[in-house]
């Protein structure tokens, strides 16, 4: 029996990677309108809210510098939901591409993670280019010796707990109103994520404190602040990864289940 299993994996991962290289090569094809997608909104919130309000005097001097981590993180999460959620919902609904998917030659699992990992992909290219457009926009981004490995590790968490979200909605939510509900999801999502404000300065309102921690994205802002900026007031490192693990495995789980779902019916 063991030799059948052995020829089965390198197929199975064969068609992973195919199917993934597929998507990937598509994205190619279509790199200004992904770029113009996933790069306006953090591109001008940064020049707002960078340069525009600290130049004008209305934002303290150094808040670009606060500001800039949160919107790498944000980048990667929103990315991450948007590249996930939508092509779901068109595949499922309209082109029905998603059985030539789900007839490859592997686990309906697997083209789940698929998902995930192409749209994680995205996300890690979009926030990729926050660093230039910072420095193009700002004029300099902060940046320490020692900073790359934690920025690293923020960024792919964030781009996976984004992937994470958008299957999940996009598995859950009927076509006819995903537009609705990712309105719904994403102005929370952006303003109770701390990646316009530390998470600690929130002490004086302890209510609002509280919410933040219940959104992904304030532990992925956090993580950058300390990667970026520690002399910011920041949460532990350590519990930021843990939340975010946490998330991506219980929220990665629950839309694994609604794909599956969906697949089936």
């Amino acid at each position: 029996m063991s030799a059948p299993v052995d020829r089965q994996r390198p197929r199975v991962g064969r068609a992973f990677w195919a199917v993934l290289y597929r998507d990937l090569y598509v994205t190619s094809k279509e790199l200004p309108t992904f770029l113009a997608q996933v790069i306006l909104q953090p591109l001008f919130l940064l020049f707002v809210f960078g340069r525009i309000l600290t130049d004008l005097g209305y934002a303290q001097e150094g808040y670009a510098e606060l500001l800039f981590p949160g919107l790498v993180g944000l980048t990667a999460v929103v990315t991450g939901l948007q590249s996930s959620a939508f092509p779901l919902v068109i595949d499922f609904a309209y082109t029905k591409e998603i059985e030539d998917r789900l007839l490859a030659p592997m686990p309906t699992a697997l083209v789940a993670v698929e998902k995930i990992v192409y749209a994680a992909l995205r996300a890690l290219v979009a926030s990729a280019l926050m660093l230039p457009i910072g420095v193009l926009i700002l004029g300099s981004i902060p940046w320490r010796p020692g900073a790359a490995p934690l920025f690293i590790l923020m960024v792919i968490l964030g781009s996976l707990v984004g992937s994470a979200m958008g299957l999940l909605m996009g598995t859950s939510v009927p076509a006819n109103r995903i537009n609705i509900v990712f309105s719904l999801v994403f102005t929370p999502l952006l303003f109770t994520g701390a990646s316009q404000y530390p998470w600690p300065s929130l002490d004086g309102m302890r209510w609002f404190q509280v919410i933040t921690t219940l959104n992904p994205l304030t532990y992925v802002s956090e993580g950058m602040r300390a990667a970026l900026v520690p002399e910011v007031p920041h949460m532990p490192p350590v519990l930021c990864v843990g939340m975010l693990v946490f998330a991506i495995t219980v929220i990665g789980w629950a839309g694994m289940r609604g794909f599956r779902r969906r697949a089936l019916d």
